[in-house]
């Protein structure tokens, strides 16, 4: 889950990183109030929405009077701002977040997140910040540091100060540095959090230190353990799509095709998406209806994937060990019976109960295609899309 970078700054703040300070705009009448709340003669409008990169496509303004602000808040609002993490969808700015502007001397990147690789947790950090961490790479390969925390004893000190030192701070900086690297640390560790990003973390004119921008995405798994981040969750930046199955308990995951799958198991359904691929088709989603799936459950999962105006055709595959093919069949027969659809829908089932579940299916007078491998049934499925797309009727059942 993600947050908002004013969310991220009030939670680094409780683990002693400063930020600069700011106010919340509803309204650009609000955020001309929050600038003469903040006082001083410079300000930043800032987009909140779940994106980096805000600043290339208008997101970030930098204002000199409190009617500068009003404006710049003014042409945010309502905006769908398009970067290269949101895709050509873009998200829609609803907040805007003031804050005073900070006269920088030297920019610097710091960020923590979780390596599969290692399955430890990883600082990462630069000499080179307010760039995206993958430009740094690319322009500045040299000025990477990283450094893996061991579990069993957290981020100690003396890793703090190495990686100070490689950071070429000022002497009087280094114990502050620690601070803030060590604090963040504490957030990503007690808040059950996948990355923390700080970029960038400035060193002011005065020799401060102070996060400018930040960013925190959470583990979804263990926000039962923290109501409080739950709580900052802000539907409006997510795919409606995925929203609407995490609160139906379904895994899923939107793409750009138009061959919706319904899938058991995460495994089995990159292997779907990857064989429909492989034969010609583009998936519209992925989506794991996971094990002991009753027939609402599946029913569930069925209205998801047609509530998506992109598919033209849907694939279910299921592999029955937990679950059982004649759940999943009536689930397929109780959600087409209180929602028909008029695209091509293809069946594959094996596992428990299999004979039952293909029987029921046979049964319904539905026109379903069978197929009983997965080659087969991505191969039917992809051709009756593009024989439904050419405007191809007479679907004939299995």
């Amino acid at each position: 889950m993600d947050i908002h970078e004013y969310q991220a700054k009030e939670l680094l703040s409780e683990f002693g990183v400063s930020v600069p300070q700011g106010g919340l705009a509803y309204s650009p009448e609000q955020a001309a109030y929050r600038a003469r709340e903040i006082g001083g003669h410079n300000w930043v409008v800032k987009a909140q929405i779940h994106s980096g990169g805000r600043g290339k496509v208008g997101g970030v303004q930098f204002c000199n009077t409190e009617h500068d602000v009003y404006k710049a808040a003014d042409a945010m609002f309502g905006q769908r701002l398009v970067t290269k993490q949101t895709g050509q969808q873009g998200k829609t700015v609803y907040r805007v977040y003031v804050e005073g502007e900070v006269p920088v001397k030297r920019e610097l990147y710091l960020g923590l997140v979780m390596d599969r690789s290692t399955e430890r947790v990883m600082v990462v950090a630069s000499a080179v910040g307010g760039l995206e961490i993958d430009e740094i790479s690319s322009s500045e390969p040299e000025s990477i540091i990283r450094c893996i925390v061991e579990p069993a004893v957290g981020m100690q000190a003396f890793q703090a100060r190495e990686i100070a030192f490689k950071l070429g701070v000022e002497a009087e900086q280094i114990n502050r540095v620690i601070e803030v690297i060590i604090g963040c640390y504490r957030a990503f560790e007690e808040l059950d959090a996948t990355m923390v990003e700080i970029n960038p973390l400035v060193i002011t004119e005065e020799g401060s230190l102070c996060a400018v921008d930040a960013k925190m995405t959470f583990d979804d798994n263990a926000l039962y353990r923290h109501p409080e981040i739950a709580e900052l969750r802000d539907k409006s930046q997510e795919d409606a799509r995925e929203t609407r199955a995490a609160d139906r308990g379904l895994n899923y995951v939107g793409c750009d095709g138009n061959i919706g799958c319904i899938v058991n198991g995460a495994g089995l359904a990159m292997a779907t998406m990857d064989m429909i691929q492989q034969s010609g088709g583009q998936t519209a989603n992925f989506l794991d209806i996971g094990g002991g799936a009753t027939p609402e459950r599946v029913a569930k999962a069925f209205r998801l994937v047609t509530s998506d105006e992109n598919v033209t055709a849907i694939l279910v595959n299921v592999f029955a060990g937990i679950n059982h093919c004649d759940w999943v069949a009536e689930g397929i027969l109780l959600a087409l019976k209180k929602e028909p659809v008029d695209i091509p829908i293809v069946v594959r089932l094996a596992g428990t109960n299999v004979d039952a579940g293909r029987k029921i299916l046979s049964g319904s007078g539905l026109p379903l295609i069978r197929a009983n491998t997965l080659k087969e049934a991505a191969e039917r499925v992809v051709q009756a899309q593009k024989s439904s797309i050419a405007g191809v009727n007479g679907v004939v059942a299995g």
